[in-house]
């Protein structure tokens, strides 16, 4: 990661603990390099403080330069210091970042690690014998509860009633309450609440007799432990005289009640967070505990952390506009970042004819940025749910860019993808004896009609969670058929399993340092250079199971957040159709309305798409149905009919029409295909797929303009084959090597050579 430096006052302050080779001198040049608000953080030792830090504030620096500057100036003894954050990656953070200030005495731990050593501690005392034993993965034991009662779960349901079971208990909700508690709280629950509340229970039970806990029951025994034993309590709170809570804002309310029962009647606190970055209140947190903090502590030191050193004023103006717009609790304590930074370039608002499209575009877009030096490993394509990735893993593995996935599989990696396929293949072996197939006329009926016995439905189940991911993935699967179909029309099922051996194929990759695929959820934490948030669409964003309006706010902090992960360059995308040639009656999120320039008007979205490449005309040719949009709309050459299939559109006439196709040349263009994907260890398609052989071979171009005005044939495909093409279609022999470019001492050799 590039270094990163903030000057305040004159004085450079590196962002990464790792540039202070030296241990701070004394307690005062532990303050060197802080700006004046962490300055003030860093010196509020007595009372309780709370620290409203906006993203990318420098929030961990102002809180372990506080804790040295306590420690160092004899304030503060280390031992009687606890740090708690939320996972075990910033806990060790912030312990290096303590040492290196010359604080290391000081215990940083999430919540479930300083509970799980005090109860090792003190179980001997408080309860005799050994502790239990801690139940690494409950969903077995849930598994086995399920069974117990005689309730059937699949594997993703069986993730998602652990999930509720959790949820439960860091609300401090017992069995019997479920159900209430879940209307109350206006959970989706993925299954009746009466079921789950069964599992619940018995769950419970076999935890007891076999005398295991779960890491909820870490947190809940303490909590037991200290509200009954008043002097193992005070033993706790002798060791502890010091607290600093980091995420605040994600603070569940049985890790508030543990938190109070460490402090007891002392005020001894600094907690810091930010309530618009709370998008986790599905696992139980709430920002409640940080926007009640002042009325629980009426004299407590506030501080706000409003100087981003993350983010360029481009994109901290966006973050700020996109809140603005919000409403809630959360909504009335924002904060108005300033940018530290130099000025960037201005966030790209892209609308794309459809989904592969935008994908395509997306990847054009990375591409550049690459070869303009940002480095693969400091961009992100962040979309709402884990399903959206598939095309932008296929669309950059396309374009030769290599890519890793963050917090979830690779799509044809998915268990639910891998038995699709092998149900598929198999029905595909059994052909037209497949008792399930009688009904199915198409291809497309077909595949319903196969994974409908894996969990698809026509339509999404209600709420997230595993199920809906499962869903999600089966439904991307029922589009590749829809759009496979129309693209060749009369394809077997044998076809269909063929073309997705060959996407997995091409996507599995060694694991390598590229641009990572991530969801919102996943990215919170993280920062990029370059940023593409992608399906920007009403339903994803917000997804269209958020129905309240606080599930919409969170909807719109979750945007937030995703912006916010942003150091330079900002995208943001949405498509107005799934398919090529699909109805375009999708519409960009209402989370964008009034940000994005010249959103009434179609030049100005133009004149952004232009700019960042999203009209530049692609392999699947529907980005150039963007602008064909503006122009007459497309009809067939041959009856005049207007043309809405994005396959009929690459023809230019209707499938039915008669076809002066060169069969001859056709086959020869097909031959060569498949030798160049061979040398470029791709699939067919990526070359370029039938639609647009049988185009070049229904009008047989004879130069380098005739041929780029076949719909599919953009530029960088053009520089690419076009030479090999254009031989063939005079009769000639195509060069040797042609994938490497256009001819020798081209100019091009570099970044094609570059592309494979």
């Amino acid at each position: 990661m590039p270094r990163r430096t903030w000057q305040h006052g004159g004085v450079t302050a590196a962002s990464d603990s790792s540039l202070f080779p030296q241990v701070p001198d004394s307690a005062d040049a532990v303050l060197d390099g802080l700006d004046p608000e962490q300055r003030e953080v860093a010196t509020a030792l007595h009372g309780p403080v709370c620290v409203l830090a906006g993203a990318g504030t420098g929030k961990t620096r102002a809180i372990t330069h506080r804790i040295a500057y306590g420690v160092r100036a004899g304030i503060l003894q280390p031992a009687s210091v606890l740090a708690v954050t939320f996972t075990a990656r910033a806990a060790g953070e912030m312990r290096g970042r303590l040492r290196q200030l010359g604080a290391g005495g000081v215990q940083a731990r999430t919540f479930h690690s300083a509970a799980l050593r005090q109860l090792q501690f003190f179980w001997p005392k408080a309860v005799g014998g050994e502790v239990p034993r801690l139940l690494e993965r409950k969903i077995q034991l849930v598994a086995e509860a399920a069974a117990r009662c005689r309730i059937r779960l699949d594997r993703n349901e069986l993730r998602d009633v652990t999930g509720e079971i959790e949820w439960s208990k860091v609300t401090q909700t017992v069995p019997a309450d479920y159900p209430a508690a879940v209307a109350k709280a206006g959970r989706d629950a993925p299954r009746d609440p009466a079921e789950i509340g069964q599992i619940y229970t018995t769950y419970e039970q076999l935890k007891r007799d076999r005398g295991a806990i779960d890491f909820e029951d870490v947190l809940l025994l303490t909590v037991g432990v200290l509200q009954d034993r008043h002097d193992i309590a005070e033993q706790i709170r002798a060791q502890y005289q010091h607290f600093v809570v980091d995420e605040y804002q994600d603070v569940s309310p049985l890790q508030q009640r543990l938190l109070e029962l460490w402090l007891g009647e002392r005020d001894t606190l600094c907690v810091v967070g930010d309530a618009s970055q709370t998008i986790y209140s599905f696992t139980g947190a709430t920002p409640d505990h940080l926007l009640n903090f002042r009325t629980r502590h009426p004299r407590a030191t506030v501080v706000k952390l409003v100087r981003d050193y993350r983010s360029t004023p481009q994109v901290v103006h966006l973050a700020n506009g996109l809140l603005t717009q919000a409403s809630g609790r959360a909504a009335e304590h924002r904060l108005e970042l300033v940018s530290q930074r130099e000025a960037g370039p201005e966030p790209a608002y892209v609308e794309y004819a459809d989904e592969p499209a935008e994908a395509e575009g997306t990847a054009r877009r990375i591409r550049d940025l690459i070869a303009s030096g940002v480095s693969a490993g400091e961009i992100a394509v962040l979309f709402r749910i884990n399903a959206q990735s598939e095309v932008y893993e296929q669309a950059l593995a396309d374009v030769g860019v290599p890519y890793q996935l963050r917090g979830a599989e690779r799509f044809f990696e998915r268990p639910e993808v891998r038995e699709a396929g092998v149900a598929l293949r198999s029905a595909a072996r059994f052909g037209g004896n497949d008792a399930l197939l009688d009904d199915a006329v198409d291809l497309p009926s077909q595949v319903r009609a196969v994974l409908s016995t894996k969990g698809w439905t026509g339509e999404p189940p209600a709420g997230s969670g595993a199920v809906r991911d499962r869903w999600e993935s089966l439904a991307a699967l029922v589009r590749l058929a829809e759009d496979f179909a129309r693209a060749r029309p009369g394809a077997t099922l044998a076809d269909l399993v063929a073309e997705l051996d060959e996407r997995a194929h091409a996507q599995h990759a060694p694991t390598v340092e590229g641009v990572t695929l991530a969801s919102l959820h996943a990215a919170k934490g993280l920062e990029w250079d370059a940023v593409f948030l992608v399906g920007l669409t009403e339903g994803m964003m917000p997804i269209t199971y958020a129905k309240t309006d606080e599930q919409v706010e969170e909807e719109r902090r979750l945007l937030y957040v995703g912006v916010t992960r942003a150091r330079r360059h900002l995208g943001l995308s949405w498509s107005l159709a799934r398919s090529p040639g699909g109805r375009a009656n999708r519409r960009a999120s209402r989370f964008l309305h009034g940000l994005r320039p010249g959103a009434g008007g179609g030049a100005a979205r133009r004149a952004a798409g232009a700019a960042a490449g999203g009209v530049e005309r692609g392999a699947a040719g529907a980005a150039g149905a963007v602008r064909r949009k503006d122009r007459s709309p497309a009809r067939c050459r041959v009856c005049g009919r207007t043309l809405t299939d994005a396959g009929e559109m690459k023809l230019m006439r209707c499938e039915d029409c008669p076809s002066d196709l060169d069969e001859a040349l056709y086959e020869r263009l097909r031959d060569w295909r498949a030798e160049q994907a061979g040398r470029l260890s791709q699939p067919a398609f990526c070359v370029f797929t039938d639609k647009t052989l049988m185009a070049i071979a229904e009008a047989v171009p004879g130069t380098a303009g005739e041929l780029a005005g076949i719909s599919g044939v953009g530029r960088r495909k053009l520089d690419r084959f076009g030479a090999d093409v254009l031989a063939l279609c005079a009769g000639e022999e195509p060069s040797d090597g042609s994938a490497d470019g256009p001819g020798e001492g081209s100019g091009e050799a570099a970044e094609n050579s570059s592309e494979k």
